[in-house]
């Protein structure tokens, strides 16, 4: 349970502000109906955060068990960093809008996810934990509660959204999860 929760919080909180939520704000303003762009995010979630929760599990097992919690501390450190970096939306004028809004979000946040800090958490979350299922469970959870609101409530919550808060808060998350990993390994020993 401790990897769904964490991974969870983690993803929902990252992904304040993140691109992809620019991207929620974007297909709702563009497509009226909401329900076909919550089921293309869950989707498109499953399917990215799948594919890395396994690429997370399978570098772990070829990683020395000494090495795996300094490389991960330092993989959530440098996470921790890159979420103070603001994102922008670079979704307008895409090709994939005629499809129609669940293909539409699907493409778009599968191909948005790649690279994407979200996707490198799902990577580096499965390597930590050894329950890939509820990284992967959890991380589309996440990205599910931080943007559904964007698309219920648009630009209206948009405007009240303290996004630098957010992105320090996310931020000393990963730290968090550095440290909390760091101790384990130490008390482990």
């Amino acid at each position: 349970m401790d990897a769904f929760l964490a991974s969870t919080l983690a993803v929902a909180v990252a992904e304040i502000g993140d691109k992809t939520q620019l991207l929620s704000l974007f297909l709702v303003a563009r497509y009226a109906s909401r329900l076909p762009i919550i089921l293309g995010i869950f989707v498109a979630t499953i399917l990215n955060h799948a594919l890395s929760a396994l690429l997370g599990a399978w570098i772990a097992q070829w990683i020395p068990a000494a090495w795996l919690p300094w490389i991960l501390s330092v993989s959530f450190v440098a996470i921790a960093l890159w979420l103070l970096i603001p994102d922008k939306d670079d979704s307008e004028g895409s090709a994939f809008l005629g499809m129609g809004a669940f293909m539409a979000t699907t493409v778009m946040f599968f191909l948005a996810e790649i690279g994407d800090k979200t996707q490198v958490a799902t990577v580096v979350l499965a390597a930590r934990y050894n329950e890939t299922f509820w990284v992967i469970l959890g991380t589309t959870v996440g990205m599910l509660l931080a943007n559904i609101p964007v698309i219920m409530a648009g630009k209206w919550l948009m405007d009240r959204l303290p996004l630098a808060t957010a992105r320090i808060g996310a931020s000393i998350l990963f730290v968090v999860l550095a440290v909390v990993t760091l101790w384990a390994a130490v008390m482990s020993v």
